[in-house]
This record gives C-alpha cells, sequence and structure tokens, in this order.
C-alpha cells in the first residue's frame, strides 16, 4: 500500500511534500541507511525511481538488495536489482514504496550505483486554517452584494429583448447584403459541387 492510498481524500490537516532523493553505493561505502529524525513525528515514505551504473563501473554484475531493519534468519535480503553495464546498466523502478528507516546494500560488484527516488512526508498543513478564515471573511462581505436584483415591469422587460433581437436580425442582413454577386464561389475541394447551387441574387 502507498502512502498515496492511505491519504483521505477529505483531510485537511496534512499535505504530501516531495523531496528528490539519492544515494550512491561502491566498495569504500557498500551499504547506506535512509532514515529520519525520530523528532519527524509525520508519515515518511520512500518512493524509489531508477537504479543505475556509474559510468567508472566495471563490466561485472552488480547486485544491490534491501536489508530488513531487524536482523535475523526469518528476515533474509531482498534483491532489488542486478545490473551489469553491457547487458543492463539501469532499471526503473514503478511501486516500489518504502517506510523508513530502509538499508540499501550492495551485495556484489564494486560499483558505483546510483539510487534514486522521491522522499515522501506528510507535513502538518498550516495554511489550510488560514484559507479558511480568508474563505469566510469573503463569504461574508459578498453576502450583501448577492441580494436579488430588482425586476423590471413587464413592459421593459420585454422592450429590452426585443431590441437586442431587432438588432441581431439587422446584423444577419447586412452580412446577407454585402456580399457582392462578383465575389467568386468556393473551388472544388472546399464545399463547391455539394449541395444545392447558390440561388442567384434578385
Amino acid at each position: 500500500m502507498s502512502l498515496m492510498d492511505s491519504i483521505d481524500i477529505d483531510s485537511k490537516s496534512e499535505k504530501p511534500v516531495s523531496l528528490i532523493w539519492g544515494c550512491e553505493l561502491s566498495s569504500e561505502r557498500d551499504s547506506y541507511t535512509f532514515q529520519v529524525p525520530e523528532e519527524w513525528q509525520c508519515e515518511q515514505q520512500l518512493a524509489l525511481r531508477t537504479i543505475c551504473l556509474g559510468e567508472m563501473a566495471r563490466d561485472e554484475f552488480h547486485v544491490v538488495e534491501i536489508v530488513p531493519a531487524e536482523e535475523g534468519d526469518a528476515h533474509a535480503p531482498v534483491p532489488l536489482a542486478t545490473l551489469k553495464p553491457s547487458v543492463l546498466p539501469m532499471a526503473t523502478l514503478v511501486g516500489v514504496e518504502l517506510t523508513p528507516p530502509v538499508t540499501f546494500h550492495l551485495r556484489a560488484g564494486s560499483g558505483p550505483v546510483y539510487i534514486s527516488g522521491q522522499h515522501v512526508s506528510m507535513m502538518p498543513n498550516l495554511s489550510w486554517d488560514e484559507e479558511e478564515e480568508e474563505e469566510e471573511e469573503d463569504a461574508e462581505e459578498e453576502e450583501p452584494a448577492e441580494e436579488s436584483p430588482e425586476k423590471l415591469p413587464k413592459g421593459q422587460a420585454a422592450k429590452k429583448g426585443s431590441a437586442a433581437k431587432k438588432r441581431r436580425l439587422e446584423k444577419e442582413d447586412e452580412l446577407r447584403n454585402n456580399v457582392s454577386p462578383e465575389d467568386p464561389l468556393p473551388s472544388k475541394g472546399q464545399g463547391a459541387g455539394r449541395g444545392r447551387k447558390a440561388a442567384a441574387k434578385k
């Protein structure tokens, strides 16, 4: 289950904050642990995106595994990717979302191997309360302006509608009268030859 699945759609108190994350594994440093400070009380998740070899990697198999936090026979390391420069120098990881602490280990190969992804935190949304207060103030200001407009007497409303209709009809007549008989008919392929022939003007 991903972090985004666990977010309540109606939740207004938290918002996801995403940061780009990455680490390097090599023969000098063959393990890396992703962890967050204990004082961070919000939910954390690491969504992996890519794992790739560096340009200096030897043409050998590089095996990266995830080591469980609890040591013991019941929890064996889980291979994440096996890369080789001449065969598969990079792999895209989809749906690999982990909850910290997570330890990555370079089991085979000398590296460098680069792992990248997104660190997602559910941070308290402090701005929500401010926005809610502003919306309430705006609503209170708009209420007097939303009073229904005065209705015109029936005779005036009918005159207003008929005047608009007259103007529209006059514009249509002007457009029809502006077409001169010398205007060429559309050439073939642009509507000519289809339907009825144009009637001659009187």
